[in-house]
């Protein structure tokens, strides 16, 4: 048994790299099955703006370039995705999981978002994950709260949407008064939106492409709904475009927006982009007095309020790392209780065949006599049996014995699959 993450994130791929990973929740399911076919026991998929990351229980020798291939397929350039990426095992990727869900591996350290992304992916990744890894990712939500209730590492400007607002106010100052159009009516937008709402922002239009859905957000922040064909002209007046629509390909492009800018007269505009893929072609950024940010530029603006989060990351480690060994005593158990069984019943039937060979030659004994040599012989085997159990026991709990866990296997013929 074991446990490996493959994936790439905002430390390892640029944004144009990662927004071509990003996977739409109907798209989980065909990958996870693929994983499945090239022989995992389970997996789940954590698909954020952020990263995009496979989550494997048992993973068989060809998966993790299972995994390669399918993001290699979506970069679709001729570049292997595997430059990109990282394969951590066992403990590391335990402890990659819970740092991920506590906001210790955030391109915003702290955010709060990622814990529900957390478990949307577990949500969504149900069908295939397996207990091993619903085990994980429940007690991954747990360290999240645990780090966010007992450390202030949360404190500040910790969401994009959030970050977004705090750059928008670089711009403009004073956000009171000023006006925004929101592209998308989805939960970051929705987020996004109350943000500038709370900075007294005044929320005039919300644009979507189901009209109904840009309805309820709107009426909740006190503005009018459209539809994204006639958002474009409102880019004439709006003073911030905040965008985060489920596109798959740029919505906001120089020829749909470029003849309403020109209408501002030099008046400046903050766009926010916080779609991957990306909402706003780059091109929009080169236009007149636009102020163009993407989800690559929010770690900046989050600095002001990263010392205080800062201080909090020992507390926040400590946490993890105390979880960490919580979650591989549990585990280690479980790989190593059940192969300890089937070692014990193979040597204990070579054991007895001894026995019974040997008493056939010694049909003298008395039954006393004879039941002392079957005890001899159990109290033999204990005592062969005792180091090595203890030292395997110890080894994997350690998290370096599934080397020899699977020796073990090799050497004595322990060829069924335990504990899956």
């Amino acid at each position: 048994m074991s446990i490996a993450v493959v994936g790439v994130n905002h430390r390892t791929a640029p944004l144009e790299v990662r927004e071509r990973f990003a996977h739409a929740p109907r798209d989980v399911a065909t990958s996870l099955e693929r994983l499945r076919s090239a022989g995992a026991g389970g997996g789940v998929l954590l698909s954020t703006c952020n990263r995009t990351e496979f989550y494997i229980a048992e993973p068989a020798e060809a998966v993790p370039e299972a995994v390669w291939a399918i993001l290699t397929e979506r970069l679709g350039d001729g570049r292997e995705a595997s430059a990109y990426g990282y394969l951590q095992r066992d403990r590391e990727a335990v402890r990659h999981l819970y740092r991920v869900s506590a906001g210790l591996d955030s391109m915003i350290l702290g955010e709060s978002q990622i814990q529900g992304q957390v478990r949307e992916a577990w949500e969504l990744s149900k069908a295939q994950a397996g207990p091993v890894l619903h085990r994980l990712f429940q007690t991954a939500l747990s360290v999240g709260a645990r780090v966010r209730s007992e450390t202030a590492l949360g404190t500040g400007a910790a969401s994009a949407p959030s970050a977004a607002v705090a750059l928008a106010g670089k711009i403009f100052g004073l956000l009171a008064g000023r006006t925004a159009l929101i592209l998308g009516a989805g939960d970051i937008a929705e987020l996004a939106a109350s943000c500038l709402a709370s900075e007294g922002v005044r929320v005039t239009l919300v644009a979507n492409r189901t009209y109904e859905r840009a309805q309820a957000i709107a009426e909740q922040l006190g503005g009018a709904a459209l539809t994204l064909d006639e958002a474009w002209d409102h880019f004439a007046s709006a003073d911030i475009v905040l965008s985060s629509t489920a596109a798959p390909h740029a919505v906001v492009t120089w020829e749909r927006v470029a003849p309403a800018i020109g209408r501002r007269r030099g008046r400046p505009l903050c766009i926010l982009d916080l779609a991957v893929p990306r909402d706003v072609e780059p091109a929009v950024g080169q236009l007149e007095n636009v102020f163009l940010y993407d989800i690559d530029d929010l770690q900046a603006v989050a600095a002001h309020a990263a010392a205080e989060r800062h201080r909090e990351i020992p507390a926040a480690e400590r946490i993890v790392s105390d979880e960490v060994e919580r979650f591989w005593a549990w585990y280690g158990g479980l790989a190593v209780v059940p192969v300890l069984k089937e070692f014990r019943r193979q040597l204990d039937q070579v054991r007895a065949a001894e026995l019974e060979r040997v008493l056939k030659r010694l049909a003298h004994l008395s039954p006393q006599d004879r039941a002392e040599v079957e005890q001899f012989s159990h109290a033999l085997l204990n005592k062969f049996l005792h180091p090595p159990t203890i030292a395997l026991k110890q080894a994997v709990q350690a998290g370096h014995g599934y080397g020899l866990l699977e020796s073990l296997k090799k050497l004595f013929g322990l060829e069924r699959q335990h504990g899956e």
